[in-house]
C-alpha cells in the first residue's frame, strides 16, 4: 500500500477528487496518509478531517527561511513512510532539499498546457494572451516552477465569453480526473522518464 501525503493550501477540491477516487479504487493500492497545509484555515485540512485521515500545520511563520521549512517537512515526511507527495494547489516552490528527498515522487497539477503560463496566474494569463485552447498538466515537480517533466495533459477549448472564473471552473473539471489517473499510473508504476520525456505503459 503506497502512501501519500497531499500537500494543499487552498479549498482541497483536487484532494476531494483523489480521495473519491481512492473510494472508488479508480486509484488501488494506495492511501492518502496525511494532508498538510501552511495555511490553518485551509478546507483542504477539512475534508481530511471528514474522512478521518490525520492533518498538520505547518506554517512559514515558524521557520527562517524556505531551506528550514522544507528540511523539517522531510523529516516528518520520512516519520510517516510517504512513497509519493502529492501538490494540490500548495502554494510553496519546493527547495532543492526536498526535490532530492523525493526523485520522481513528488507530483503536480497545474492549469495551464505547460510549458505555457506557468505560475501563480496561469488562467488569467492565458486569457489575455488570446489563446483559443487552454487545459491543465500532471507533472514531476523539480527545482523549477513547474518545469519537471509532463505526465498528462488535457486541453478545454476557450470560449469568448470565457471569464476567469468560467475558464477555471471547467479547467477544475478537467483536474479532477487527470490527477487521480496520473497517480493511479504511478503506484501502478507505469510512468517511464527518458531526459524531460515520460512514456506512459497503460
Amino acid at each position: 500500500m503506497k502512501r501519500i501525503a497531499v500537500l494543499a493550501s487552498g479549498s482541497g477540491s483536487n484532494l476531494q477528487a483523489i480521495m473519491d477516487a481512492i473510494e472508488r479504487r479508480d486509484i488501488t493500492n494506495a492511501e492518502v496518509a496525511v494532508v498538510i497545509s501552511d495555511r490553518k484555515n485551509a478546507y483542504a485540512l477539512e475534508r481530511a478531517r471528514q474522512k478521518s485521515i490525520p492533518v498538520k500545520h505547518q506554517s512559514s511563520k515558524n521557520y527562517q527561511s524556505r531551506e528550514e521549512y522544507d528540511r523539517d517537512l522531510v523529516t516528518y515526511l520520512t516519520e510517516q513512510q510517504i512513497d509519493l507527495v502529492v501538490l494540490a494547489g500548495f502554494m510553496r516552490l519546493m527547495t532543492p532539499h526536498f526535490v532530492a528527498a523525493y526523485p520522481n515522487r513528488i507530483l503536480n497539477i497545474h492549469p495551464s498546457l505547460l510549458p505555457a503560463f506557468p505560475g501563480a496566474h496561469s488562467v488569467r494569463d492565458a486569457l489575455a494572451y488570446g489563446v483559443k485552447v487552454a487545459g491543465c498538466t500532471v507533472h514531476f515537480v523539480d527545482e523549477g516552477m513547474d518545469t519537471g517533466p509532463i505526465i498528462l495533459q488535457e486541453a478545454v477549448p476557450v470560449y469568448d465569453s470565457d471569464t476567469e472564473e468560467s475558464l477555471h471552473e471547467r479547467i477544475h473539471e478537467l483536474e479532477h480526473r487527470l490527477y487521480p489517473r496520473a497517480i493511479e499510473l504511478w503506484v501502478q508504476d507505469k510512468i517511464k522518464i527518458e531526459g524531460r520525456r515520460c512514456f506512459i505503459n497503460d
